[in-house]
């Protein structure tokens, strides 16, 4: 009697010891801990559209309404007709695509110089380019603005745009290159014996191989672009220069008071692009990180 109920007593024991129950388990509590999180960073977004329907008054009763009695869908075409909207807005999107283009051509071409060209220097001079991503973006602030005053870019999208033509920054350089090295270099032996020379590796053979990085880059690239805030202050001082980013200010009335039911607004119409290009390239960019080679 004594030994079957410590049979029985073992039971629960050895059935949480079952590899699979263990990993049922594990997958449970992640896709909790994922479900919690995901909850977490979207009260943000939730309490944004929230305060888009509501007045300017509502926006700040306690305890906090999440759902306002009358929306007030009013409060779109109010708030992109309270400012030049469209006028930010194609100012944005010119800067946006102007210097993904140049982000995405140049990092490539460095990126693959990097990983398939031969030098002395190249481990070095790779080295110190890794070396530039530990700067921070204050310690260079002073002389790239005296250095675009002096070529009278001031009040220009040029020191917005140029820029990303002359590598499109050490990160995507980084990642590129990572991608490009995973790639077997017999392709580039059996392009060579055809006749083909760098350009035309890296065209024909290294470019569609890498769309997956290079979505992965064009999003950074593009998520960074559209919701720049520091470069535009700094370049342009004239409105009709103004990006979104900037825009979003004049919902401050001349007596310090914020419309935030408007801001919200706009600041909703605004992530709209952001939104689609990410889920409309969801499947491209999780290639890049799971793709490491050529399929079999």
């Amino acid at each position: 009697m004594t030994g079957m109920r410590l049979a029985r007593r073992a039971r629960p024991i050895g059935w949480l010891a079952r590899r699979s129950v263990r990993q049922f388990l594990l997958r449970a509590l992640s896709l909790v801990l994922i479900t919690l999180g995901g909850i977490v960073l979207l009260v943000p977004l939730l309490w944004m559209i929230s305060t888009s329907l509501k007045t300017n008054a509502e926006a700040f009763i306690f305890p906090p309404r999440w759902i306002p009695r009358h929306p007030l869908w009013s409060n779109y075409p109010l708030a992109l007709t309270t400012i030049d909207y469209f006028l930010y807005l194609r100012n944005t999107v010119f800067i946006t695509f102007g210097a993904l283009l140049g982000q995405v051509l140049s990092a490539s071409l460095v990126a693959f110089a990097f990983a398939r060209l031969r030098s002395r220097f190249r481990d070095a001079m790779f080295i110190v380019l890794l070396a530039t991503m530990m700067l921070p973006g204050q310690v260079t602030l002073v002389p790239v603005y005296l250095m675009f005053r002096a070529f009278g870019w001031l009040n220009t999208f040029l020191p917005l745009i140029v820029p990303a033509y002359f590598g499109g920054g050490a990160f995507s350089i980084f990642l590129l290159r990572q991608f490009f090295s995973t790639l077997p270099v017999e392709l580039d032996d059996a392009a060579k014996i055809d006749g083909c020379g760098s350009f035309t590796i890296y065209s024909r053979i290294i470019l569609p191989l890498a769309k997956p990085a290079l979505a992965t880059v064009a999003i950074f690239g593009f998520f960074g672009y559209w919701n720049d805030f520091m470069g535009p202050l700094i370049y342009l001082s004239k409105n009709s220069l103004y990006t979104l980013s900037l825009g979003l200010q004049f919902y401050v009335s001349s007596e310090g008071q914020v419309q935030w039911n408007l801001m919200m607004a706009a600041t909703c119409v605004s992530i709209l692009p952001l939104l689609v290009v990410f889920f409309s390239a969801q499947r491209t960019f999780v290639q890049g990180v799971a793709l490491t080679g050529l399929k079999g």
